[in-house]
């Protein structure tokens, strides 16, 4: 297998800074996640052009829920030589193509490993990031410090400020996408929540941001704690919904397991039937993990999990359907493994079964004071 890495990005300090220095180093994949979606949306019923526009009526409401992150955006801008308005469409694309009804079918699979589960008693968590084939060469890997709250390392496109990762104060945030009705009205796009989430130093803050906020879309989010604790929560504009691992083993993919919302309830289908067999495929290779006494033994089980391809190309392990357009191709254009009890940070670039998992430079809890095993 090949060994690609991901660019790793770090920014620092106040808002703007951070945004201006994440814009000039990630320019280049900026540049490349814009012109992505410009062609993906061409001849659809919303263009890049018109998202754009439309991205400028998330302003306030950003700026009544993270003032300071509306600040990042704006430095993130500047740095790319862009506008706030195309940086603000790039935060809001899964909000744009709902509107759309544009999106495609939901992937990614999410996963969380307690103590009980994993023979090294260690906290895992991690997933398979699957998400449009064209958009792989904006992936980055970006590490965030910011004055008085915890640091925040994230898997992410280019030109968001938030989406899946791990802070210091050993909280794991995994997120996978779900379809229910129309908001009406306005609410928070998910990088925002995301971020926050984790920007979080304790467990209940984190919960406190995601039952506190009005989002736009439904989407489910797995949290993961050092301590050995995990809950899924499959939130909606309207309400939510939650599971707790079974033995130590919590799975999530793009269908609600917890709950229906009401307005779904009478003719409800998954908008991707793979995720009734992802979840339970995942689930049950992790079981593995609990006969595995080291740490090398419990990676290579989650690993292997992850590498899943039954019912390919629509797998665990995500591959382009030749079938599709290009443009509409969809894959796992990334896959994390996190360990939440040491902060070692593991990534493959793309599908996993033909890349290598790498250890990420920065561990969660540098500089933060606490013990590693």
């Amino acid at each position: 297998m090949s060994s690609p890495t991901l660019p790793l990005i770090e920014i620092a300090g106040a808002p703007r800074e951070r945004g201006r220095a994440y814009g000039e180093q990630a320019r280049q994949q900026i540049h490349a996640s814009l012109a992505y979606y410009q062609e993906a949306m061409s001849g659809r019923s919303l263009s890049w052009d018109e998202a754009i526009r439309r991205a400028g009526q998330w302003r306030p409401v950003v700026a009544g829920f993270a003032p300071d992150l509306l600040e990042e955006v704006a430095g993130i801008a500047e740095g790319a030589g862009l506008t706030q308005a195309e940086i603000l469409a790039l935060n809001a694309r899964s909000e744009l193509l709902a509107a759309a009804a544009d999106i495609g079918r939901e992937e990614c699979t999410s996963f969380a490993l307690t103590p009980e589960a994993s023979g090294d008693g260690h906290s895992y968590c991690g997933q398979n990031w699957d998400w449009r084939a064209g958009a792989q060469q904006s992936v980055i890997m970006l590490r965030v410090q910011a004055p008085g709250k915890p640091t925040v390392i994230m898997q992410i496109e280019a030109g968001q400020v938030g989406r899946q990762g791990a802070n210091s104060a050993g909280i794991g945030l995994n997120a996978n996408g779900l379809k229910s009705p129309p908001i009406s009205g306005l609410g928070v796009p998910q990088p925002f929540i995301r971020r926050r989430v984790l920007e979080a130093a304790t467990f209940p803050a984190a919960l406190h941001v995601i039952f506190g906020v009005r989002q736009h879309i439904a989407a489910n989010l797995l949290l993961t704690h050092r301590d050995g604790f995990a809950i899924n929560l499959e939130t909606t504009p309207e309400r939510h919904g939650w599971l707790y691992p079974d033995d130590g083993i919590l799975v999530h993919g793009n269908h609600f397991q917890a709950f229906l919302p009401a307005a779904m309830a009478a003719t409800y289908r998954p908008s991707s039937a793979d995720s009734l067999y992802r979840v339970p495929r995942l689930a049950e290779a992790l079981r593995a993990a609990r006969n595995e006494d080291s740490s090398a033994g419990a990676r290579k089980v989650i690993a292997a999990g992850l590498r899943d391809h039954f019912g390919q190309p629509e797998s665990v392990c995500c591959h382009p359907d030749p079938a599709e357009q290009p443009v509409d191709r969809w894959q796992t254009v990334s896959s994390s493994i996190v360990d939440l009890t040491t902060g070692e940070y593991l990534v493959a670039a793309g599908p996993p079964c033909a890349t290598e998992y790498a250890q990420l430079p920065w561990n969660l809890y540098d500089d933060q004071g606490h013990e590693r095993e």
